[in-house]
């Protein structure tokens, strides 16, 4: 009798990602082991989704890409509950840590709760709202629109 084949394990690396933007600078898509926060407020959030058990956590470096933030934090939680109280967790400690009072939209139904630090968006999801939006998408090479020029 033959003995099953594993699947074949998910890359520990992910492909970093870039997509040409204003003035031809590349924001940066990281993830797992490849994500390098430059500040200790990238750091201290990074640190409490991998302590709260995110899922799929992607840091999007912005610096010098956008007037809006340096850099985008996205990742998921298994439910609404794992959802609302990551981002409670992470209110709490933003708030312990002397970063004052952060913006929050989509609190109450918990399904895509994005936190403004000011120099940091965090995103959190469900997976299949995050799916939906894909935002990721947004900053990657792949989108379609992006890059054509007349000629």
């Amino acid at each position: 009798m033959a003995k099953p084949v594993p699947a074949k394990a998910p890359s520990l690396a992910p492909p970093t990602h870039t997509s040409k933007g204003p003035g031809n600078l590349a924001p940066s898509i990281t993830s797992g082991a490849d994500m390098a926060p430059r500040t200790p407020l990238e750091t201290l959030l990074l640190d409490r989704l991998d302590d709260e058990k995110a899922q799929d956590i992607v840091f999007i470096d912005l610096a010098g890409q956008s007037s809006v933030a340096d850099g985008l934090i996205i990742a998921s939680g298994r439910s609404q509950r794992h959802v609302g109280a990551m981002a409670d967790h992470l209110l709490r400690t933003l708030k312990d840590q002397g970063y004052g009072r952060a913006r929050v939209e989509g609190l109450p139904g918990c399904d895509w709760v994005l936190i403004d630090v000011g120099d940091v968006i965090v995103h959190l999801f469900r997976p299949e709202v995050r799916g939906f939006y894909n935002i990721e998408k947004i900053w990657s090479v792949d989108s379609g629109h992006r890059g054509v020029s007349a000629h």
